[in-house]
């Protein structure tokens, strides 16, 4: 879906066309993707497949009535499918076709690295165990990186709108059966306060987990405030409501905390109201890590290209577009060695198409 028609009908207003050189330049910058959900990337097909393959009801029965159930109506419409999505996976095998398709777009993308958030506490709440799920898509990271040469990482997380003991229920089956390639650990869901989850986080990190919550994308700053004090996070999944607080701003810049925002998903859960109201252009200003990631790609009509897209829409240059790319790249726990050879092809891709932009 073009980002040009789908912010029109959402939002009634249109955004100028790219011009093919800035395409060019967004479609040959290697990128890394922080903040993408395995389940919520399940494309139309894949869901069709396995709907049909475990009798799975209240999916559509064609291809194209699929593709329309997934135009995103509202947030409950959103959880619906993303529901639907987790209810089709089932063995080992559906986990891998799932990872192996999410890897094949990404790298297709130009995406070098990705972690993806792991929705284990809706595996296991339906009697399928850790074991199942990362088996599959372990097999799976191991066949793309040789297949696309794209590194992926899994966080897994749990709904902190669950409660409490669901976290220790994730965290208890991540230590139990999480391979090397599980880097950390996140909470999702209806934003709520993170006072019952201290010590579920320090135990994660003692672990060696690192800490990754979502945070501030309509729960308020005092969500992300929660989030540094109580459960240390490294790294803050949204965290745009961080700039309704100046103090916020400032503490967030000073101790270059990555924030791993999404636009269009923030436009279609309703958290903007309109794309030109996003503070993405402003939390760079201000001097914020901002990191760019697409969320729930298929079911928000996007993925990580067009949020590159809808950047340079929103003013960006070629400057700061390789800027994302770069605060990507920090913000990722890859080695340095690797982070550094990333960093010089973007400044390469950059200085390449620098005078035509």
């Amino acid at each position: 879906m073009e980002c040009g028609r789908y912010l029109t009908s959402v939002t009634g207003m249109e955004l100028p066309a790219l011009a093919s050189d800035v395409e060019a330049f967004i479609r040959e910058l290697p990128k890394v993707e922080l903040h993408v959900h395995l389940e919520g990337s399940m494309q139309p097909a894949t869901l069709l497949e396995l709907a049909r393959k475990h009798g799975v009801s209240g999916v559509p029965a064609s291809l194209d009535e699929v593709r329309d159930w997934y135009a995103f109506r509202d947030f409950p419409h959103f959880i619906e499918v993303y529901l639907a999505s987790v209810h089709t996976l089932v063995d080992e095998e559906d986990f891998a076709l799932l990872a192996a398709d999410v890897a094949a777009r990404l790298a297709a993308q130009n995406v070098r690295y990705a972690e993806v958030c792991v929705s284990l506490y809706a595996h296991l709440m339906r009697g399928v165990s850790a074991r199942t799920v990362f088996a599959g898509i372990e097999s799976a990271r191991v066949e793309a990186e040789r297949r696309h040469g794209i590194r992926l990482r899994w966080i897994p997380d749990f709904p902190g709108d669950y409660g409490v003991h669901t976290g220790e229920q994730t965290l208890d089956a991540v230590l139990a059966e999480g391979p090397d390639s599980v880097v950390g650990f996140g909470v999702g869901g209806v934003e709520v306060p993170f006072g019952p989850m201290t010590e579920l986080f320090a135990r994660a990190r003692a672990a060696g987990l690192r800490s990754l919550p979502h945070a501030g994308e309509i729960g308020g700053p005092e969500r992300v405030r929660e989030a540094l004090d109580l459960l240390r996070a490294e790294r803050i999944g949204h965290g745009i409501d961080s700039m309704r607080d100046p103090e916020l701003v400032a503490r967030l810049r000073e101790e270059r905390v990555p924030l791993d925002v999404a636009p269009t998903s923030n436009l279609r859960t309703g958290a903007v109201g309109d794309i030109w109201e996003h503070p993405l252009p402003r939390m760079l200003e201000a001097g914020l890590l901002v990191t760019l990631n697409s969320d729930d790609p298929p079911m928000f009509g996007t993925d990580l290209t067009n949020e590159y897209r809808t950047a340079a829409q929103l003013g960006l240059g070629a400057q700061g577009l390789a800027g994302l790319a770069r605060n990507g790249v920090a913000a990722s726990y890859l080695e340095d060695p690797v982070k550094e050879v990333l960093i010089e092809e973007i400044d390469t891709v950059l200085a390449g198409h620098v005078h035509t932009l």
